[in-house]
């Protein structure tokens, strides 16, 4: 991967340890020292006016959290250890502490359990133990052990998945419907600045679009499995989208003025939750939906009712 294409996202709810790695004036300012140049240990404490067992240790924690990479080379006098930086952007990335209200109703849906497929290669399925039929042939997404799927990707198209309408059986009004899953781009290998628009449907009707910022695999993720090649797409970014009286939102911001009302779900016997990527979107970048094994987020898509 070019340098000048590497960025790492922190998650606010996940990665605590990592952003307590940088929460240091001292570890802060041997990332932005090592930004400009590759340095030894000796070569920072001078440049910082920092005793070297200082430097050694912080280097160590920063290392640990894979924020820096190191290169063990000789020296005059032995070995040395030269010290970059691992990115050259960090992004925070704000998950408020989920408190689930007891008027709810949550079910989680395995990404392979899909009741309806229309996709193009370059495509596949990967449960977490190997590859589900054959790569970049979309019959395999009809092989019995798509049950078992923890990753799927596709180039445009879409997969739909049948929720039970739980909301028929509840005496209050719903007043909103969330759906959470792990999401990125898609192309071949992986680039973090590859655009995709990602589109929602609920009971045939479009929801709206989120335009992925990229196909991540930068570090493998927190659940990907160790035989998935690390030149593959390793995790996306976990997504709510969201559909109340006042419209439809996704992580909050309002994408369309589709409401609950437009629905119908009173209708319906089950709840029909399509996401695809469409052949004449603006950025027809693709897909990967990450579920259990496989990502950041070791969850499938979570549709939650709250009342």
């Amino acid at each position: 991967m070019e340098k000048n294409s590497r960025f790492f996202v922190l998650n606010s709810r996940d990665d605590k340890d990592l952003i307590e790695a940088i929460g240091s004036s001292v570890r802060l300012s041997i990332i932005n020292l090592i930004a400009r140049e590759t340095l030894n240990i000796n070569e920072i404490a001078q440049k910082l006016g920092l005793p070297q067992s200082t430097v050694a240790t912080n280097v160590a924690v920063l290392e640990r959290a894979g924020l820096i990479e190191t290169e063990v080379t000789s020296a005059k006098k032995g070995n040395q250890k030269r010290c970059r930086t691992a990115f050259d952007e960090l992004l925070i990335q704000v998950i408020p502490e989920e408190r689930i209200p007891e008027d709810s109703i949550e079910v989680e849906m395995p990404i392979g359990l899909f009741t309806n497929v229309q996709v193009t290669a370059p495509c596949g399925l990967c449960s977490p133990s190997g590859i589900i039929g054959y790569l970049d042939v979309p019959d395999s997404f009809l092989h019995p052990d798509r049950m078992s799927a923890g990753l799927l990707w596709f180039g445009t198209g879409f997969v739909e998945y049948q929720f039970p309408n739980n909301s028929l059986y509840s005496a209050k009004d719903l007043k909103v419907l969330e759906l959470s899953m792990e999401l990125s781009s898609e192309t071949p290998g992986t680039n973090p600045h590859w655009l995709s628009d990602i589109t929602l449907w609920i009971n045939g009707i479009e929801i709206g679009t989120w335009t992925s910022p990229g196909d991540f695999g930068d570090r493998r993720g927190k659940f990907t499995p160790e035989w998935w090649k690390l030149e593959g797409s390793q995790y996306g970014l976990l997504k709510r989208w969201s559909v109340t009286d006042g419209g439809s939102f996704v992580d909050g911001v309002q994408l369309s003025s589709v409401t609950l009302a437009d629905l119908c779900l009173k209708d319906h016997h089950s709840i029909r939750v399509r996401v695809g990527v469409k052949e004449d979107a603006a950025h027809p970048g693709g897909i990967n939906i990450f579920g259990r094994g496989f990502g950041n987020y070791n969850q499938a898509i979570v549709m939650r009712l709250y009342f």
